[in-house]
């Protein structure tokens, strides 16, 4: 049809050749543009370690329909898409609104933005651009992991990623752990110093992971760490690589925990990441148990981290893979909407938290600037209350003092470190959001959030506690000072997306 009323328009047999020009041009921006079916190349960073990042775009064209599959050394992911001319959008499968990748064939290449931040360039993949395969390795059966015995409260300490993300290396460690100690974090409780993704090497001959150049020794490293009174903590995964596309543990679970034991490691944060390109997410509990066994066999004591995003219902069989804790949630994101976001998915996970075995909403942001001291409070005060682990992720070196007044607020700390070990439930009541969190004294921690954009005035009544009796003493945690309850009332003002933290016991 297009090319008809193309044709039909023309002026006379004379502007053929002219007008066959202007045809190809109109035609392909209607839709005929190149076929985008092929298997593309997109190159990456070195990584750390000495190997080259790169992903590898297969795809088909149908019409305007295209469909395909893009793998890398991390990840890989299922797409489709449309294309017009030589413009395309490709979807990833697990989110179907945002574009994964869009852009233009121009001259060969695919030229355009990967999640609407990373550059592409990519070129025709030829055959030693494939990215190898790894052999299957079937899941053990399911059995019990004997309790470790640690994380009888939630694990307190810090970690790297949010800050410096693939940064980070020996001498920010050696200075972290300083920092720790001469702020008061570490004796405040903030004792685990855990080192996240990008410290991986290769393997050698034996199959033993290496470090790679920022962590020349880490023997050294623990000891250094351990001579301040602290706790190191390391990273790896279940799958082949980590998300940042280093090697993981995949079918080297018993060897690395066996690594991670002789340099002294005490906790592991263990992400799935590249897993998903092996296993389904039936497959979630054996292979987490796979490094429960591991760890187990080491004989050193070792919290054990599962980090697998809230999927495949993890609150209910963590502890039986000897999980500690366990990410309920993605990422956070320095950010309200993802804070609180992060905090309401604990709701459904309450009845499952205890002493040894910790619901995981992810590291705090506090400090790390996009945030208010109003929405830093509440992001403190909420994770206390649903007993999550707290592990800062500030530049600890640098810390104003509303960060330290904050992340050293030790009546917080005692709300989160409850031997009780219970998390708090919210009721909602337009924009206020009241927390109620029962402790081992008979007592409750209240804390009363504002979602609203303006001050409002809330009212907290014993009755509504479940304390068993009149109040007998009310603290404000973050006022430091005894509040009074007049006939079984406590009014406060609170700020937009502040917070009210008090402490109540009964008589």
């Amino acid at each position: 049809m297009r090319k008809e009323r193309c044709w039909n328009n023309l002026m006379g047999a004379a502007a053929k050749s002219a007008a066959l020009s202007l045809c190809v041009v109109v035609l392909a921006g209607a839709g005929f543009g190149q076929s985008l079916s092929g298997r593309w190349m997109q190159p990456g960073k070195t990584l750390d370690n000495g190997e080259q990042q790169k992903w590898i775009l297969e795809l088909k064209q149908n019409g305007n329909d295209l469909t395909g599959t893009l793998k890398s050394l991390d990840y890989g992911v299922d797409l489709k898409g449309t294309a017009a001319g030589n413009h395309f959008e490709l979807f990833a499968s697990w989110e179907p609104t945002r574009p994964f990748l869009t852009g233009d064939l121009v001259n060969g290449e695919l030229h355009g933005m990967e999640r609407g931040r990373r550059p592409v360039l990519a070129k025709p993949a030829a055959a030693a651009d494939d990215i190898s395969t790894v052999s299957y390795i079937e899941p053990p059966p399911l059995h019990n992991v004997p309790d470790n015995g640690l994380a009888k409260t939630p694990p307190m300490g810090w970690n790297s990623w949010n800050l410096f993300a693939g940064r980070i290396d020996d001498q920010t460690v050696r200075t972290m752990a300083d920092a720790l100690v001469s702020s008061g974090m570490r004796d405040a409780g903030y004792i685990y110093l855990n080192i996240d993704d990008t410290w991986e090497g290769v393997r050698d001959a034996q199959g033993n992971l290496q470090s790679n150049h920022k962590f020349p020794d880490m023997k050294a490293l623990a000891d250094y760490v351990h001579s301040k009174g602290l706790k190191l903590g390391i990273y790896s995964g279940p799958g082949p690589r980590t998300c940042a596309g280093y090697p993981a543990s995949y079918g080297h679970e018993e060897q690395d925990a066996k690594t991670w034991a002789a340099w002294g490691v005490d906790y592991l944060k263990y992400d799935w990441c590249s897993a998903r390109n092996v296993y389904k997410n039936d497959a979630l509990q054996p292979v987490y148990q796979k490094m429960g066994d591991a760890l187990r066999a080491t004989g050193r004591p070792i919290v054990y981290s599962l980090c697998e995003y809230g999927w495949g219902s993890v609150e209910k069989w963590g502890p039986a893979v000897g999980g500690n804790l366990w990410r309920t949630t993605g990422d956070i994101r320095d950010e309200w909407s993802s804070m609180i976001g992060d905090v309401e998915k604990q709701v459904p996970t309450a009845p499952f938290a205890g002493p040894g075995h910790w619901n995981d909403p992810d590291m705090l942001e506090i400090g790390n600037g996009h945030m208010t001291d109003d929405e830093y409070r509440t992001h403190m005060s909420l994770w206390a209350l649903v007993a999550s682990p707290l592990l800062a992720g500030n530049d600890v070196r640098t810390m104003t003092d509303a960060t330290k007044a904050i992340l050293l607020n030790k009546e917080v700390i005692a709300i989160d470190q409850d031997p009780l070990g219970k998390q708090a439930s919210p009721v909602k009541n337009g924009d206020l959001e009241t927390w109620v969190k029962p402790l081992a004294n008979g007592g409750v921690a209240v804390g009363v959030v504002n979602l609203g954009s303006a001050a409002a005035l809330t009212t907290v009544k014993a009755s509504d506690l479940g304390l068993g009796g009149p109040v007998k003493n009310a603290r404000d945690l973050w006022a430091h000072q005894d509040v009074t309850f007049s006939s079984g009332v406590y009014s406060a003002t609170v700020a937009s997306h502040g917070v009210l933290l008090l402490r109540v016991s009964a008589k």
